[in-house]
């Protein structure tokens, strides 16, 4: 099993910056991809953007290019997510995932999550 514990939300203006962080723990070993979801409300969950745990290729959702970049760790076992020029249509629970399945691309599929870190913007 991998554990996930996202951390570094919260409530922030229009135009804004926070980062998140995700921390791993357990079979860290058997993962290879790792990311960020998130779900808005009334919305479903979607892919934000991901990163392999070797070489560190990023992926992103055109929806956040440009403005979020994702970064890992590896002697921390950290993910993190830096959100740049927020908007209101940011707000959501971002989740941490993680996928033992190399992935290159969105990455809709996971295998483990974490319980998600709320991020709310305000106009």
């Amino acid at each position: 099993q991998v554990q996930l514990v996202e951390s570094g939300g919260g409530l922030v203006q229009a135009g804004g910056s926070l980062r998140l962080s995700c921390a791993a723990s357990g079979r860290i070993f058997s993962v290879n991809t790792v990311g960020w979801h998130r779900q808005a409300p009334g919305k479903e969950r979607e892919f934000v953007a991901s990163i392999t745990w070797g070489v560190g290729t990023t992926f992103y959702a055109d929806s956040v290019k440009g403005r979020f970049t994702i970064s890992r760790d590896n002697a921390k076992n950290t993910v993190y997510l830096q959100m740049n020029s927020l908007n209101p249509e940011d707000t959501a629970v971002y989740y941490c995932v993680a996928r033992k399945v190399l992935t290159w691309g969105a990455m809709d599929k996971y295998d483990y999550s974490g319980q998600g870190t709320q991020v709310t913007v305000s106009s």
